[in-house]
This record gives structure tokens, C-alpha cells and sequence, in this order.
């Protein structure tokens, strides 16, 4: 097998490659939703690497979020090939956690002392700083009095500007600018006094420090000298000031981010570094990627509608690079390179309580035709609008999480469990005198997982009702999920493979998707995907959102909702409501941001005429083969006394019937099935998947995409 440095080229596009060889010098890459950026760039670093432009130990890759961090260095590692190149050295990290390493190494040699701790939430120091300043604020008030703190500090605005800066920027704090300016000023004493320091605090004085500390700079500059910084359209003030203290004069730096998907400007973020790019850096290469490889052709021309509406040009081709103006908001839109799925659809409903129960009875057919729960995604503009989803999904019987909550690694089952697996995983494999009578005995990692999991409260069926049980049952059931999931798709992973990836996943806050439809705020969904995406709530004064009175702000609503869309993989459902209550005044109006995207004709109730479940299609999977193929599952368990799941998991009935195997050779490239499982059952699912009539297009092979 070839390991040179040609091979990192081999599975890329054409303008993935593109990034690829752009290896020196700045670089901005302009990736639209689904476009593969993450791969772009991790193979534009093995390249860089393989090829000796730069030592793995002096790249710096800074993401956003933990997850994204993990994922870069999880394709990294799966790059490194067998020569060992040395891809693990390159270090991939957030902002604050780069940061803070630094902080913490430099303080006692430049400030002298311990450095401060860190402050997890602001609230309780606020909390104190109104009582000093003489302010009754609680509860919602305090979090909003956070979140201008937070925009303060990144736009670099000190407590006694505050007031002067919130009024220009159109700020609205909830106790008055000046009063507001005056609690300010008394957390950030109360914080000094108590060494402490909070998140905008650890990328303020790491800069400080590195610019007021010429021993310090050179460092750290002769540490990191190749940069790669991920989401470049999300960064601060604050954040853009620590990277050019971490680049000093070089220009080894490559941007990537999408100015459409710009939706924190509330923080002080802009896409204008991203938009400036080529200005700040003249003659850097600029690489637009818009070969969509996410969603189906509907979804994509969905996006691009919404996108077109904003007034900007949108072209169906134009792949690769750009002239004048490729940062810029406008430009070619996605190309869909996806087989075709079903429409998107437009609901009106008469309130919002009808739209709710649609929601979920839509749902509902769904997971009837074979879609996971976890591949099923309602997206609102605000938290508040979660709980009457979360009731309807109750109603309707459908399992239902709420992201954006508790961290997952945090929970005292999951931390339960954890170490209950750990010890297992250093045992020997319990034998079968080890096992109580009447239990089977574990035969491979998924079952050893649910064996152990069994014991503190992982049943076969979930409590009844809402609650505490209920909360702790899903926890369980989701890091059993997690095993069936990565033995799926490493066959032969055991117990310790199993522990060491939930290890890595507890590292990079990226924890299992829990077997329910996601219910989320639209800005919690930044960078997740789902098979199906319902987009409710679509009105004046919701999406976009009441206060949003400015060009810029009503823009940025736009944005919000292009990033719903673009969630989607092969479906899309957007909907809205008249009234808020049955029977109450139909006043509302549907958002401006469907003008141009649903049906010219107005009779859109006419679109309750759902397709048939039977036209969606997961991955190609035929929905009465993966129904037989559960009935032959609960028949197989029953006669053998094991659970379903010992059997076959779902993953992989649904990887059957989508690739209908027609040899024990065909059967045996499916995730999650080994010589054991081939042995007992690889006749009976060969003989099932020929008797069942095939659909048009299914087979055996499958060609893969690049992302």
C-alpha cells in the first residue's frame, strides 16, 4: 500500500485537493455547510508533513469546541499510516484550552506566584457585584448581565466605556448601561481580589503576557510556527488579538469558515477577519469548497433559495477558485452531489399546539420507516419553545432529548458506569461459572457492556413516564449505543477498545447520541447534522425574532435559519403557526424568510398531504427488508434466550438491507458482523434478503463519498 504523500491526495476533490497543496503561505478557505472543510484541512496538514514543509510538533490547529478538536486530531491519527509521520504531535485545541496551558506555564516565571483559577460560571461573582453596586438583579437578569460581560471583554471595552460602547453597538443590558457599567466595574474587582480569572481573562492575559514578555513571545513562537484555526467566522476581537500574538510576523496561517454560517455577531464575533482575509494577507491563495456532500439535491436547492432570497448572487456552478470577492456572503452556492430525496415541505397550522402534535405524529412515521430517533432533529429559534415539543413527543409516545442541558460526562450514572467498565475491561472475560443462572453469557463487547450496565439499572424497556429514572435509563442506554455503535464499526473491538473510546469521546465533550429525536436551539445545532431536520415556528417576531430591528440583526435571523436547513440530510420540514392557543386570534404571519422558498400557491395547508413514509430512504435501505429482518431478529433471540441486541444490533440490519448481500463474501464486509455471528446466522439473513423482492437501485455496493 502506498504511504508517500501522494496518497493523503488520493480520496480528496478537486478542491479539496486544492487546499491540500496550498502547504505554505496564508490560506483561506471559504467552506460551505457539508463541504468537507474538517477533511480538507487535516489532510492539508498531513500533507505539509509528509512532504517536510513543516514539523509535526510546530502546527497549531485551535477549533472552537472540544469536539471539533477531537475530531481533527481522530483524522490525523487515522492519516499518520504506517510510516509515522508523527501526526499525533500536532497539537489541536480550543482557544481557552490552548490559552490556558500557556497561561499557566508562563505565570510563575513573568507574574510570579500560582496562577488564578478559573471561574466555571460568572453568575454567583455577579451575584455579589450587584449586592456591592446596590442593583437588584437575579435569575434571568444575572445571565444577561453575563452575557454583556462577556461581549465587554472580547470587544476589549473596559467598565467605565461600557456604557458609551453598549449605546453605539445597540446593546440592551437589562439594568440600564451605566448601571450596568457599575456592576461591570465590581466583578472585575471582586475577581482580581480573589485571584480568580474567567474565560475572556485566560485569552487577555496569555496575550499580555506574550507581548509584554519578549522571552515568552519567542517561546511560544518558536513552538508554533504552521496554524490552521477552524470556524474563522466565529472569532472575537479578543480571539483575533492572542492568534496574531501567536503568528508574530509569520504568515503560515489558514483560515477556514463559511461567512453565511455567521450567527454569533450577539458576542462580539464577525466574519469580517474571515471577509478580510485577503486584504490582511495580499496574495494569499483563496479556495472556495462548495461540492455539498451531506444533503440530498431538496435540501441543498432549499439552502440556496434561502440563501438567494438575501438578495445576494447565487449561482448553481462555479466550483473551486474564486475572483474578486470570494470571502464575501455572496458567491456560488452549494452544489448537491447527493442521490435525489424527498421535497422539502411547508406546514401552516392553526396554533401552535396543533403544530407541536403534528410535529411529533410526523415523527412518529419516521421511525416507523426505520430512522433512528437520534437522526431526527426539531430545531427552534429559543429554549423556551422546547417544552411544548418535549410534551408532544410525550404524547405521541416518541423518546425525545433536550440538548444544550447537563454535560453528558458530567452525570453521576455516566460516571458510574464509566468506572464500572474501566475495572471490567482490566479483568479476565467472566466465564460462564461466573454468570448467575438463567443469564447468557457475554459474547462479545456490546454484550459485555449491557451485561454490566444491567446491573446498576439498563433495562430492555425504559421507566414509564418522565423523570429522574427515566433520565438515568437513557444515560445508560446511550453509552450502550455508544458500544454497539464503534463495534460496528471496528469488528472485533473488545471491552478495553470499547472503554478507550469512551475515554476519548469524555476528553473531546463528544458524548453518545441518546436513541430520541433531538429537540435544540437552532444555535446549539452549529455543526451537528441529522437525517431529518423540522424547522417549526416559522413567524414574524419568532425567526426572525422580535428584537431584531437592524439590517445586520435581521440578516444574522437569515443566517440562523440557512444553518437549520442545512442541518438536514435528506429531509427538511418547515412549518409555522397562526395563533399561539386553540381557538385563539390567527394574527400571526409567516416569517419573510419563506418568501422564495415554499410553494407560489397559497392553499399551503395543502402540503399536509405527506408523502408516504415509504419514500424515505436511510442510506438505501429498504424499510419492509429491515422490518423482516427485525421480526427474523426477535425470533433468532427468542429461540437462543438472548436479548435482540446479541443477535444483531440496528445499525446493522439497516447496513443488510441496504447493501442486500448476496454471499457470505458480501455479508462479511458489514460492520459489526464476525466469524461467529457469520457462522450462526449468515444463512438465515442471505436466504431472507433473496426472498424479499428487491427495489430498484438497492445492491450490494455502494460507491463512497470524499468527505
Amino acid at each position: 500500500m502506498d504511504d508517500g504523500p501522494e496518497s493523503v491526495l488520493a480520496a480528496l476533490d478537486p478542491e479539496q485537493r486544492e487546499v491540500a497543496l496550498a502547504a505554505r503561505g496564508p490560506v483561506c478557505v471559504i467552506a460551505g455547510a457539508g463541504t468537507g472543510k474538517t477533511r480538507a484541512i487535516a489532510h492539508r496538514v498531513a500533507y505539509a508533513v509528509r512532504t517536510g514543509v513543516v514539523n509535526p510538533g510546530h502546527v497549531l490547529a485551535v477549533t472552537f469546541t472540544t469536539r471539533a478538536a477531537g475530531e481533527l486530531r481522530g483524522r490525523l491519527r487515522q492519516l499518520d499510516g504506517p510510516g509515522g509521520y508523527g501526526l499525533d504531535q500536532v497539537t489541536a485545541r480550543t482557544f481557552h484550552s490552548a490559552a490556558l496551558r500557556q497561561l499557566a506555564h508562563f505565570w510563575p516565571v513573568t507574574v510570579g506566584g500560582r496562577p488564578p483559577a478559573v471561574l466555571d460560571s460568572k453568575i454567583s461573582l455577579l451575584a455579589e457585584a450587584a449586592r456591592a453596586a446596590r442593583v437588584q438583579a437575579a435569575g434571568a437578569e444575572l445571565r444577561d448581565l453575563a452575557t454583556e460581560v462577556e461581549w465587554a471583554k472580547v470587544m476589549q471595552v473596559r467598565p467605565a466605556d461600557y456604557a458609551g460602547a453598549a449605546a453605539s453597538h445597540g446593546r440592551v443590558p437589562p439594568v440600564g448601561p451605566e448601571t450596568a457599567g457599575r456592576v461591570f466595574a465590581a466583578y472585575e474587582q471582586l475577581r482580581r481580589d480573589r485571584h480568580l480569572i474567567d474565560f475572556e481573562s485566560v485569552l487577555e492575559l496569555t496575550a499580555a503576557i506574550l507581548a509584554g514578555h519578549p522571552a515568552a513571545g519567542a517561546e511560544v513562537r518558536d513552538r508554533y510556527r504552521y496554524f490552521v484555526v477552524d470556524e474563522f467566522q466565529d472569532v472575537n476581537p479578543l480571539q483575533k488579538l492572542l492568534l496574531d500574538t501567536w503568528a508574530g510576523d509569520r504568515d503560515d496561517v489558514c483560515v477556514v469558515g463559511d461567512p453565511r454560517q455567521t450567527i454569533y455577531s450577539f458576542t462580539g464575533a464577525t466574519s469580517a477577519y474571515l471577509t478580510g482575509f485577503a486584504a490582511e494577507y495580499p496574495g494569499a491563495a483563496m479556495i472556495r469548497l462548495v461540492r455539498n456532500y451531506r444533503s440530498t439535491p431538496e435540501v441543498v436547492d432549499c439552502a440556496n433559495r434561502l440563501e438567494r432570497a438575501r438578495g445576494s448572487r447565487v449561482s448553481p456552478g462555479g466550483v473551486g477558485r474564486g475572483g474578486a470577492g470570494l470571502a464575501g456572503e455572496g458567491g456560488p452556492g452549494l452544489v448537491a452531489q447527493r442521490a435525489s430525496g424527498p421535497p422539502a415541505e411547508f406546514t401552516e397550522y392553526d396554533d401552535e399546539i396543533a403544530e407541536a402534535a403534528a410535529v411529533a405524529a410526523r415523527a412518529r412515521q419516521w421511525l416507523d420507516a426505520g430512522v433512528p430517533p437520534r437522526e431526527v432533529a426539531v430545531l427552534v429559534r429559543i429554549n423556551a419553545q422546547t417544552e411544548r415539543f418535549e410534551r408532544a413527543f410525550a404524547d405521541a409516545g416518541v423518546p425525545c432529548q433536550v440538548r444544550g442541558a447537563e454535560r453528558f460526562f458530567g452525570r453521576a450514572e455516566v460516571r458510574q458506569a464509566s468506572g464500572l467498565l474501566r475495572a471490567a475491561a482490566k479483568s479476565a472475560r467472566p466465564q460462564a461459572a461466573d454468570v448467575p443462572a438463567g443469564e447468557p453469557v457475554p459474547e462479545d463487547a456490546v454484550a459485555e457492556v449491557r451485561h454490566i450496565l444491567a446491573g446498576i439499572g439498563l433495562t430492555r424497556d425504559p421507566p414509564a413516564g418522565r423523570g429522574t429514572a427515566r433520565d438515568r435509563w437513557e444515560s445508560l442506554a446511550a453509552l450502550a449505543q455508544l458500544a454497539e455503535d464503534h463495534c460496528a464499526a471496528s469488528p472485533g473491538a473488545s471491552l478495553a477498545d470499547v472503554v478507550a473510546e469512551l475515554a476519548r469521546r469524555a476528553a473531546a465533550e463528544h458524548p453518545p447520541q441518546v436513541e430520541g429525536v433531538t429537540v435544540a436551539s437552532l444555535h446549539a445545532a452549529k455543526g451537528l447534522e441529522w437525517d431529518v431536520v423540522f424547522l417549526p415556528g416559522l413567524t414574524e417576531g419568532n425567526l426572525p425574532i422580535v428584537h431584531a430591528e437592524s439590517d445586520d440583526a435581521v440578516a444574522e435571523e437569515r443566517r440562523l435559519l440557512y444553518v437549520g436547513v442545512t442541518r438536514a440530510r435528506q429531509q427538511v420540514l418547515l412549518s409555522w403557526a397562526l395563533a399561539r392557543l386553540p381557538g385563539g386570534r390567527r394574527g400571526r404571519t409567516p416569517s419573510r424568510f419563506l418568501d422564495g422558498l415554499r410553494p407560489r400557491r397559497r392553499e399551503a395547508r395543502a402540503s399536509r398531504a405527506k408523502a408516504p413514509a415509504s419514500q424515505f430512504r436511510f442510506a438505501g435501505a429498504d424499510p419492509a427488508l429491515v422490518e423482516a429482518l427485525r421480526k427474523w431478529r426477535r425470533e433468532a433471540a427468542r429461540a437462543a434466550g438472548v436479548p435482540a441486541y446479541v443477535v444483531f444490533g440496528d445499525e446493522t440490519l439497516r447496513h443488510i438491507a441496504a447493501q442486500r448481500p448476496v454471499s457470505i463474501e458480501g455479508l462479511a464486509r458489514i460492520p459489526g458482523l464476525g466469524p461467529g455471528r457469520l457462522d450462526r446466522y449468515g444463512a438465515a439473513v442471505l436466504a431472507l434478503c433473496a426472498e424479499m423482492p428487491a427495489r430498484a437501485g438497492a445492491g450490494e455496493n455502494k460507491a463512497g463519498s470524499p468527505v
